[in-house]
């Protein structure tokens, strides 16, 4: 079980029904996702706690949550996180909350890797979702510098750690 806080431009499109953010079962803990409508149409998501960033087809966006941790699964053992730990996170997701954002400090965030996306996009034809998802890894984030300072490190530890949020 985990909670996806969506922004309203990514709500208006998918149209779920919105509930209060409960507490959820996986590791890493809540995600917040928006729509970045280029062509072709993405979404992108991040973690709360490691601020990892995945970036997906957002098409067909009302699937966006189901079809989410197949993705999150490449982005992590890419990130060389072990199977094990992969499988045991993913068995965790099999229900979704959908919630509105609430957190400004990874909404700034999501702002922040939405402009270097498109950096990447438009300076190096950096366009497959798994490459800018393990670009954008790799930036190091202020919310993050008192240990881990970028979400490819912080991901690594939380998941070694395995300790739920």
């Amino acid at each position: 079980m985990f909670n996806l806080h969506c922004t309203k431009k990514l709500l208006d499109r998918i149209k779920p029904d919105v509930h209060v953010a409960v507490d959820g079962t996986t590791i890493l803990g809540d995600w917040y996702a928006t729509a970045l409508f280029w062509k072709p149409q993405l979404a992108l998501l991040v973690n709360e706690r490691t601020l990892l960033p995945v970036v997906m087809p957002l098409a067909p966006a009302t699937t966006l949550a189901q079809r989410f941790p197949d993705v999150l699964a490449q982005v992590l053992l890419t990130l060389d996180i072990g199977l094990d730990k992969v499988k045991s996170e993913l068995e965790k997701m099999g229900q979704v909350t959908y919630c509105k954002t609430s957190n400004r400090s990874v909404l700034g965030i999501m702002n922040q890797f939405t402009f270097q996306a498109e950096s990447y996009r438009d300076h190096f034809g950096l366009v497959e979702p798994l490459a800018l998802s393990v670009k954008l890894a790799g930036t190091p984030c202020s919310p993050l510098y008192k240990g881990a300072i970028c979400p490819d490190l912080a991901v690594r530890e939380v998941m070694a750690e395995g300790i739920f949020h």
